[in-house]
């Protein structure tokens, strides 16, 4: 039982795909009325920009602004400046919806368990779906909140209309203790809702589920509304271990039904998911194959969790961007004939995965895809956040609390990669401080850090203040267990904060040894000493959906670098995240949200030469102020079909509707 225990520690303990979403900040944004009322909405781009050379950049955009042939204007926005709030967008009909990150946090006001009319709640600013009216373009009128479920988050939307109504599910994710699943409402009258059903998930398999100690009520993270027939269906992310990909009947939205469910697992072991009898052979099977979920990946979150799911428009298809697993699609023809628990693995088309030429850091990360209408290209994204770890302090770093006795005890903190580099290089003769959060170093540079926590044993900086002194490079110092001599000790004075480099041995250990010279902190370099790209697009030929070909891939400038370079802020975050793909008028477009880098338009036509024509981005100081103070910071885009305007939900400043202006094409 120690593996299993073992086991049940790390699943816990790592992030699966779809907690990928880390605590986030900003700093560059926009002015929408200066933007729209100047006069810039009517202006045709073509005019002022060259079209792409495909020579020179049919991969990797030319800076923040891109290399356009179209513009990409504010016509109008719901306002919710609320920092890290907003999540994804969906729209239909003269409504648009927008979810609700970790804070605030569910309150359940106003929420109906059961059948029943819902009141909406009034605060934009509040948790719960927020509900904009976007019939006029330029004038978005924010109508109210569905409500929150009482220490849920509300990440995921979907709105459509079924066979039984207009359907809007949104997914549950604990941001308090609340419970997992989605919720679904009837939204004929978006201003009047009707709450029909909360489903709530619990792990199929038996053996899993007894080797995680019972996985009820997991969250969901993403859905997806569609249509066979007759007949209505909702897919959902499970977060549990196994199955990740659940199919509910919705046909009676009252009363949904399981109709199917697969997961990855089956990749590394067909059959896997169908074992219950619980046996050390059939044990040993599902170990392994959760341990592939968890740890058989490639880079720094080598997890194969389900992240996303997009069906194709007829319902027969699903796209599954199963983080490390890759882009898997599946056959879901006839889930009406299926037994309502398993998909057969002979319902699995492909799986494309290319870490090498897919990835510029050899990640895969499958976060979202779109097929085009004929399903001949699909667009991924790959969102990758283990980026610039050289200006990125560790996280999540701990002190046991158990200094050696009789030894004084001291504050520590950790900083990036590049600092500990900076101060193996320089490792007497320089002064500073630090507050925990930061290290300043007296005439050179300003690290981040991040404060070692502890349950006891050693003081925190709030309990010290700001520590102040000599910076003194000290090595490993594992000397209890690694045998370390500590370096430079007749240049440490007592008082002087210790630099060490982490690796090789307990933090503690480490502290224990400063503190043992009399110092008055310590400060642990990480000990990687490479840095990394973001994540960026890649394109695939699927004229032939068994056999998917890469046909390319995009990245923006600052996307690409492994290290920040001009134009791309230090502190940004430059992944690409979601995307949605529309043909008009025999061009296939892509439509993405890509965090800092804003939003981006690509002709995907000929898969093997995208070529970025549009892109909002606007790093002005007018444009933080109106965004409450935070950049830009686009997580959702949704696409009105045959018109020229897109919708993206920004983290920080809520929706904003785009208009594509210009001669280029797909006007």
């Amino acid at each position: 039982m120690r593996a299993l225990t073992l086991l049940s520690v790390l699943l816990l303990s790592l992030p699966s795909a779809a907690a990928a979403h880390p605590e986030l900040t900003g700093d560059p944004d926009h002015d929408h009325d200066a933007l729209h009322h100047g006069g810039l909405a009517d202006r045709d781009a073509s005019d002022a920009l060259e079209a792409h050379d495909h020579e020179a950049a049919q991969i990797i955009s030319d800076g923040p602004t891109g290399r356009r042939i179209k513009d990409m204007v504010v016509a109008g926005r719901g306002d919710r400046l609320v920092a890290d709030a907003t999540t994804d967008v969906w729209a239909l009909g003269r409504y648009a919806y927008i979810g609700t990150f970790n804070e605030p946090c569910g309150t359940g006001e106003n929420f109906v368990d059961g059948v029943g009319e819902v009141d909406l709640v009034d605060g934009v600013e509040e948790p719960g779906i927020v509900v904009f009216d976007v019939h006029n373009k330029n004038k978005v009128t924010y109508v109210g909140n569905l409500p929150s479920v009482e220490g849920s988050r509300t990440n995921d939307v979907k709105v459509a209309e079924m066979n039984s109504g207009t359907i809007l599910v949104h997914s549950n994710e604990a941001c308090a203790g609340g419970p997992g699943g989605f919720e679904i409402y009837e939204m004929s009258d978006p201003e009047n809702p009707v709450h029909l059903a909360s489903v709530r998930i619990d792990e199929l398999n038996p053996i899993s589920d007894l080797l995680f100690g019972g996985l009820t009520d997991v969250g969901v993270h993403n859905l997806w509304l569609f249509t066979q027939g007759d007949r209505d269906y909702v897919a959902a992310v499970s977060e549990g271990a196994f199955d990740n990909f659940r199919v509910y009947d919705i046909t009676d939205p009252s009363a949904p039904e399981l109709a199917a469910a697969w997961g990855a697992e089956e990749l590394f072991d067909p059959g896997v998911g169908e074992l219950t009898e619980v046996t050390d052979e059939n044990v040993d099977r599902v170990l392994a194959a959760a341990l592939d979920l968890i740890e058989g990946g490639f880079g720094a979150s080598p997890n194969k969790f389900l992240h996303d799911i997009t069906v194709s428009e007829d319902g027969t298809a699903a796209y599954l961007s199963n983080w490390d697993a890759g882009l898997v699609l599946l056959d879901l023809s006839d889930l009406a004939g299926l037994d309502g628990v398993t998909l057969p693995n002979e319902r699995i088309v492909s799986v494309a995965l290319d870490p090498e030429d897919g990835s510029l850091d050899g990640e895969v990360n499958s976060h979202a895809a779109w097929p085009s209408e004929d399903g001949s290209i699909v667009v991924e994204t790959e969102e990758d956040f283990s980026a610039w770890e050289v200006l990125t302090p560790p996280s999540n770093l701990t002190l046991d609390g158990t200094a050696t006795p009789g030894d004084p005890t001291i504050p520590a903190t950790a900083v990036s990669t590049s600092a500990g580099d900076f101060f193996e290089a320089n490792p007497t003769g320089l002064t500073g401080s630090t507050d925990g959060s930061t290290v300043v170093v007296d005439g050179g540079p300003t690290f981040p850090a991040i404060e070692l926590s502890t349950a006891a044993g050693s003081p925190t900086f709030e309990d010290t203040g700001t520590v102040s002194g000599e910076l003194v490079w000290l090595g490993r110092a594992c000397t209890l267990t690694g045998g370390d001599t500590l370096m430079n000790t007749d240049a440490f004075d007592e008082s002087d904060i210790a630099v060490v480099r982490r690796g090789a041995c307990e933090f503690q250990e480490k502290a224990d040894a400063a503190a043992s010279l009399g110092a008055s902190a310590v400060i642990i370099a990480n000990n990687v000493n490479e840095s990394t790209p973001w994540g960026g697009v890649r394109i695939w030929d699927y004229s032939d959906p068994e056999n998917p070909v890469l046909a390319s891939t995009f990245d923006t400038t600052c996307s690409a670098a492994a290290t920040p370079i001009e134009g791309c802020d230090p502190a940004g975050t430059y992944s690409v995240h979601n995307v949605i793909v529309e043909t008009r008028g025999g061009t296939t477009f892509a439509y993405l949200s890509w965090y800092w880098d804003g939003m981006v338009v690509l002709d995907v036509t000929d898969p093997y030469e995208p070529v970025e024509v549009a892109r909002f981005f606007d790093n002005s100081p007018a444009f933080i102020a109106g965004n409450g103070g935070n950049p830009h910071n686009f997580w959702g885009v949704y696409k009105l079909e045959n018109q020229p305007f897109v919708y993206g939900s920004d983290r920080n400043g809520g929706l904003y509707v785009f208009k594509l202006t210009g001669r280029g094409p797909g006007t």
